[in-house]
């Protein structure tokens, strides 16, 4: 199964003037806040966190796409461009806002059909569909399962066990944390569907499952209340 037609193909050059826009974009919303950025102290909000994010789901979803027999152009683009708005914009019009940002870059640099700018433009804007995939185009699901799997794994590990340092909280809360990693990991396990996906899901769950283990094995409960002073 595959794309019969690509009307559009981005060059490396064309790809990596877009993600410096990008970054640069991110680096401008933290700077124009007052304050520093929305949520600014936690590092998973800064435009440095949140471009290695997205170049994170582009990896994925470019994986996902091509393997899946969607057009990899529209899932890169789309995933290049759909947390542009993340740091400036409310949660829940962060997409389409980022779809706007897409297009107005998209239509104003090179020559790009307006059906590969519509496609783009569309997979941003429903990047946080909460619906069946099933009911989206390959390359919009290519993109929403990577941004799933992006939370999950040894990177969703590390940024909960940064969190504990970020609300004082000791080691030994660790079990907590990786838990709260797994819940997470097998959420976005039910809910991709393609091959792929799955298929990274559970590698990705089988290493912090792992590393649970290796916590129960190694990490003492203490029970502070038990010990006399």
């Amino acid at each position: 199964m595959g794309v019969e037609i690509k009307e559009s193909r981005v060059s490396e050059e064309e790809f990596a003037d877009m993600a410096d826009f990008v970054f640069e974009y991110l680096s401008a919303s933290v700077q124009n806040e007052d304050e520093g950025g929305r949520m600014r102290w936690y590092p998973w909000h800064s435009a440095e966190y949140r471009h290695n994010h997205i170049l994170n789901v582009v990896e994925l979803s470019t994986e996902i796409a091509r393997k899946e027999g969607a057009d990899v152009d529209i899932a890169r683009v789309a995933a290049l461009f759909h947390d542009i708005a993340k740091l400036d914009a409310e949660q829940d019009v962060h997409a389409e806002e980022g779809a706007r940002v897409a297009r107005k870059y998209l239509e104003a640099h090179g020559d790009y059909p307006e059906s590969f700018v519509e496609s783009v433009c569309r997979a941003v804007r429903d990047h946080s569909y909460q619906g069946s995939l099933n009911d989206l185009s390959l390359e919009t699901q290519s993109l929403i399962e990577a941004d799933l799997l992006d939370k999950i794994g040894a990177n969703g590990t590390a940024l909960m066990l940064l969190r504990m340092g970020y609300e004082a909280r000791t080691h030994m809360d660790a079990a907590e944390m990786v838990e709260r990693v797994l819940e997470r990991g097998q959420n976005a396990a039910d809910r991709v569907e393609s091959e792929t996906a799955q298929d990274i899901a559970h590698r990705r769950l089988k290493r912090v499952r792992w590393f649970s283990e290796w916590l129960d094995d190694e990490v003492a409960a203490i029970d502070l209340d038990e010990i006399d002073p």
